[in-house]
């Protein structure tokens, strides 16, 4: 019998009191291909982490045997679900809008420097590198700037690199998130390609979709490995008992129909590139919308724009809640008005304040919290609290909770001021089956109380129910409108 590539004994591990892994046990041979499933919190992550050496103040053994015949590199890849770039100073400490602004953006490599100081680092050749480029609809990204790409994007480029260095074992945390359809094709039969060459692949994965080469489902049950037949086998969350939505956010019904966003020839370049072109588009109160396009189609500019967050919005003919931007209004007038959640908000956010801190800054349109509240705040912050099941949470640090749970309180930050439009950018990334479908019933809830919102998912089978509209944008330009 041959010796496993991974060995894990008795593998314990806790964060304060809380115990993550206990007794853990796992072999894994050469060539194999697991999916690691299961709730949202139960160690997958951690796991990862441990095997791959990030995370190293563990009790147990765990043991790697690379096998020394093979020619694939004798190292673990572990891709994170986040990728955390530094720029050229080796600084990680960017801020949201960063990203559009055309002083600061330069301070960050480009894809293809990434790209190629990671090539020379392990000492690949750039030509097979280039065989995945087209297939991943990542050919015409090699000029940009690390900051300027969206979550999507970020997560191909960690991809290109797994799929280009080949090593011999490879664990991808949630590889799907921010994928569309055709990358998602692209990236299953690359997985399937990897098992054929012997590379032993782990995903920690809680969407509906995996390759065929998955040989083994798992989750992390009370801290042990638990064998399932099938995804359909992992465990489920709580059902969480519906709740009517807070006071304060009922009843958003306008009393006339009005424009809330009007678009007319809307064209923005970086350099060379065109992201959006000629893009005429109205949004008015009442109404739901679904935004969807493939990765770098321009979703994320587009947003930008809404939101106020990207400088050449004075340059287009842009009108937002009735006033023309540029004609007086601040870019707090505008966040005001809008409520938002998206990856990369999710990315620069605050993660040392607590539950409370983080939702209550949904007043001020702050990364964190730096006023005090008034009574009435307080009040609707105890609300909200309870509706999301997050009163236990209200004093725990965000960097201490499970993904599913930080994206929970983002929501409620979006809602606490009660936004005349919600703004969710794949907004449950990260969450389990269960967490998604709790999410997007609160959407539909919200949409029931005339809540206007625009709504961006890849996935059709995690969305809410009740959208009214959808705008399809392909390479920047606008491909159908239409009633769903």
């Amino acid at each position: 019998m041959s010796t496993p590539i991974i060995q894990i004994s008795n593998l314990n591990f806790q964060y304060s009191n809380q115990v993550v892994l206990k007794d853990f046990n796992w072999e894994i041979s050469s060539g194999e291909c697991w999916m690691l499933g299961g709730l949202s919190g139960s160690g997958k992550t951690t796991l990862a982490k441990i095997i791959s050496g990030e995370i190293k103040n563990f009790e147990g053994k765990v043991e790697v045997n690379f096998n020394e015949n093979s020619e694939l590199p004798k190292k673990i890849l572990y891709v994170s679900n986040w990728f955390q770039f530094s720029n050229l100073e080796g600084d990680r400490n960017f801020y949201y809008q960063q990203r559009y602004n055309q002083f600061a953006k330069n301070d960050t490599l480009t894809v293809f420097a990434e790209l190629n100081h990671f090539g020379k680092e392990e000492s690949l050749d750039f030509r097979i590198l280039e065989s995945y480029l087209e297939p991943f609809g990542f050919e015409n990204f090699k000029n940009q700037q690390l900051i300027e790409l969206s979550s999507g994007e970020h997560k191909k480029l960690q991809l290109l690199k797994a799929l280009w260095l080949k090593p011999q074992v490879l664990i991808i945390d949630q590889p799907y998130t921010g994928l569309d359809v055709r990358s998602r094709q692209f990236l299953n039969q690359a997985f399937d390609d990897l098992i054929q060459e012997y590379t032993t692949l782990i995903l920690i994965n809680n969407d509906d979709e995996y390759p065929e080469s998955v040989q083994y489902f798992v989750e992390i049950e009370n801290g042990q490995l638990v064998h399932r037949n099938s995804p359909k086998d992992f465990s489920k969350g709580e059902e969480r008992t519906p709740k009517p939505l807070p006071f304060f956010l009922q009843n958003n019904q306008e009393s006339e129909k009005k424009s809330l966003i009007r678009l007319k020839n809307i064209n923005i370049s970086y350099g060379e590139k065109q992201v959006l072109k000629n893009i005429d588009w109205e949004v008015n109160s009442g109404e739901q919308w679904l935004l969807q396009g493939h990765n770098g189609s321009g979703k994320s500019t587009l947003l930008s724009l809404l939101n106020g967050d990207h400088p050449q919005a004075y340059a287009n003919q842009i009108h937002l809640f009735g006033q023309k931007r540029g004609s007086g209004e601040s870019i707090w007038d505008i966040k005001e008005k809008i409520g938002m959640i998206s990856p990369e908000l999710h990315w620069y956010f605050d993660m040392n304040a607590n539950v409370g801190q983080t939702i209550a800054s949904g007043f001020f349109d702050s990364m964190s919290l730096y006023q005090k509240l008034s009574f009435d705040q307080q009040k609707q912050l105890e609300q909200i609290l309870y509706f999301f099941d997050l009163k236990d949470d209200k004093n725990k640090k965000l960097s201490t909770l499970p993904l599913g749970k930080q994206r929970l309180a983002l929501l409620a930050r979006t809602l606490i001021k009660k936004p005349k439009l919600l703004i969710l950018d794949e907004p449950c990334q990260g969450m389990d089956n269960e967490q998604t479908q709790y999410f997007n019933q609160v959407i539909d809830d919200l949409a029931s109380q005339g809540q206007s919102l625009i709504y961006v998912g890849h996935f059709e089978s995690q969305l809410p129910k009740k959208l009214s509209h959808k705008l399809v944008l392909e390479n920047g330009t606008t491909r159908i409108k239409e009633m769903i």
